[in-house]
C-alpha cells in the first residue's frame, strides 16, 4: 500500500510553526550563553578597577606612612612622602585605566545570536514563499 506523501498546507504551516518555536527557544538559549560569557569578562574588568582603587588607596596610606615614618634623614619629609605617594598612586591610576579600557572594548550585544536570528528570519521568509 502506497501512502500519500503529500501533506496538506495546514500540516506544513503547523510544522513550520513548531520548528520556528523550537528555533526561537534555541536562539534564546544561545543569547543567554553568550551574555553570560560577556558578563564574566566584564566582571574581570571590574575587578581590575577595584584592584586599581585599592592600590590608589594604598598610595594614600603610603603618603601618610611616609610622613610619619620615613623622613627627616636625606630629604625633607614632605618630599619623601610626595615621591612614595606619587609612585603608588601612579600604579593605581594605571590599573584603573587598564580596566576602563578593557570595558570600553567589550561589546555587550550578543553578535552571534543576532546573526543567526537574521539568518533564521531569511530562512523563514524563503519557506513561506
Amino acid at each position: 500500500m502506497i501512502q500519500n506523501e503529500e501533506r496538506s498546507l495546514g500540516d506544513l504551516f503547523a510544522e513550520l510553526s513548531r520548528e520556528t518555536t523550537t528555533l526561537v527557544r534555541q536562539e534564546v538559549a544561545l543569547a543567554k550563553t553568550e551574555l553570560s560569557t560577556k558578563a564574566s569578562k566584564v566582571g574581570k574588568d571590574v575587578a581590575f578597577i577595584g584592584a586599581g582603587a585599592a592600590v590608589a588607596y594604598a598610595g594614600f596610606l603610603a603618603i601618610v606612612a611616609a610622613i610619619i615614618i620615613i623622613l627627616a634623614a636625606l630629604i625633607p619629609w614632605w618630599l619623601s612622602a610626595l615621591i612614595v605617594g606619587a609612585i603608588v598612586a601612579g600604579i593605581g591610576y594605571f590599573l584603573i585605566q587598564t580596566g576602563l579600557q578593557a570595558l570600553r572594548r567589550t561589546e555587550l550585544a550578543p553578535r552571534e545570536t543576532i546573526e543567526t536570528i537574521k539568518d533564521n528570519a531569511q530562512w523563514a521568509r524563503e519557506q513561506t514563499r
